[in-house]
């Protein structure tokens, strides 16, 4: 009998466990992350680089403290830049943070954007990574997606 009971508490409090668990993952929304702008901050003889704005909205109710967060930029389908960000970001409960990100390029690897910026004054992008970020029900990463058109007029599109 005394066994019986010990195992119905421990599978109870499994049970509850794997519950509770399950919950919090169901009860977290996604970050969602927007480019902002983008600024040339350096041109040399080979590329240059650029400072990047992204934007990451937290529509939960409580903060998300950010620990990394990936970006893959991509000019129409070719690659214009990548890299992490591993400093430390915190986005309030239902508002956003803006995050700063460097971003080295080539002079080979914008032709295709310059082309465009030329002749149009403007480019499709689309901007890929992820986002790890540290909440009170655990730690979650999450991958983003957007595209767009950035114009020199105008700043980002969406």
């Amino acid at each position: 009998m005394m066994r019986t009971t010990k195992f119905l508490l421990a599978f109870m409090t499994v049970a509850g466990l794997a519950a509770c668990a399950t919950l919090g993952k169901a009860a977290f929304k996604e970050p969602v992350v927007h480019f902002q702008d983008a600024r040339v901050t350096g041109i040399g003889l080979t590329g240059g680089s650029l400072e990047l704005k992204l934007s990451v909205y937290n529509p939960n109710g409580f903060k998300l403290d950010g620990t990394r967060l990936t970006y893959n930029v991509l000019v129409d389908s070719v690659t214009f830049g990548s890299g992490a960000l591993a400093q430390q970001f915190t986005v309030q409960e239902k508002d956003s943070t803006i995050v700063t990100l460097p971003l080295q390029f080539t002079y080979a690897g914008i032709g295709q954007a310059g082309r465009q910026l030329m002749n149009t004054g403007a480019v499709n992008y689309r901007v890929v990574g992820d986002v790890t970020v540290g909440t009170p029900l655990g730690n979650f990463t999450r991958p983003y997606d957007q595209t767009g058109r950035f114009s020199t007029l105008r700043g980002s599109e969406r």
